[in-house]
């Protein structure tokens, strides 16, 4: 990768760490939606997977209760990391085109669920079944484009969980969810030598951001920033489309 796409990349995960910093989300979906403008997409995933780990590791650490949240929350992981390893398998054999279009889908719902969608309230008695089916949609979708968020979102609403509880949980998820996604991208020989050394790299203006955001968070009106920023992402998903459709 040549400085100038060095550059680029610094400059988008400072800006992804800066929105999960304050909003507390996106930092893959900002990522490797706005990499895949300017790279190949499994690159901008490739580069994504360092990243993702290590900033939802700090959340958890900030956040505490690991172990219990990893008890709770075990069904969703279990399917969760089988179906990314599955998945990850056949991202490579995926056309640009097909991945592109893919990941805008992916975006457009994360946005829209965020902004639009509040489900129903789910029955305790459901919560081990809802777990299996979110875990596995997640996995599917992270294995593919490395953005598994909305299935989470959407059952963590569904189930009423406190704010704090949300930010455990989804530190949790997608940590965890990010280690098969390694490992498959690895033994797919899309992540290996000057790829993930870039990766490592990037963790470095990613937490940065995340500092930045954490500091904007105290002074800016954070559910109208939340919203700024879904916007923000939804006319990304919206582009991703427009350029798959045109490949």
């Amino acid at each position: 990768m040549d400085l100038h796409a060095l550059a680029i990349a610094f400059g988008v995960y400072v800006l992804a760490g800066t929105i999960k910093g304050t909003a507390g989300i996106g930092l893959p979906t900002v990522a490797i939606s706005l990499l895949s403008q300017f790279f190949d997409p499994r690159l901008a995933i490739s580069l994504a997977l360092v990243p993702i780990i290590a900033t939802n590791a700090w959340q958890v650490y900030r956040a505490g209760r690991f172990l219990e949240t990893l008890r709770r929350f075990a069904p969703f992981l279990v399917c969760l990391v089988l179906f990314v390893y599955v998945s990850a398998q056949f991202a490579h054999g995926i056309s640009v085109r097909a991945l592109v279009l893919f990941m805008g889908s992916m975006v457009i719902l994360f946005t829209l669920v965020n902004l639009l969608f509040e489900p129903p309230a789910l029955p305790d008695e459901w919560d081990t079944p809802a777990q299996v089916v979110t875990g596995t949609a997640a996995g599917f979708m992270g294995g593919i484009t490395a953005i598994w968020s909305p299935p989470v979102m959407i059952f963590l609403l569904a189930r009423r969980t406190p704010k704090d509880a949300f930010v455990r949980a989804s530190g949790v998820i997608i940590a965890v969810g990010g280690i098969p996604l390694i490992i498959s991208y690895w033994q797919a020989g899309l992540f290996g030598g000057e790829t993930a050394i870039v990766s490592c790299l990037m963790v470095m203006p990613a937490v940065v951001g995340f500092f930045v955001g954490e500091r904007l968070r105290s002074r800016l009106d954070t559910k109208r920033f939340h919203t700024v920023v879904l916007i923000i992402f939804l006319f990304l998903g919206l582009n991703l489309i427009r350029r798959g459709l045109s490949l």
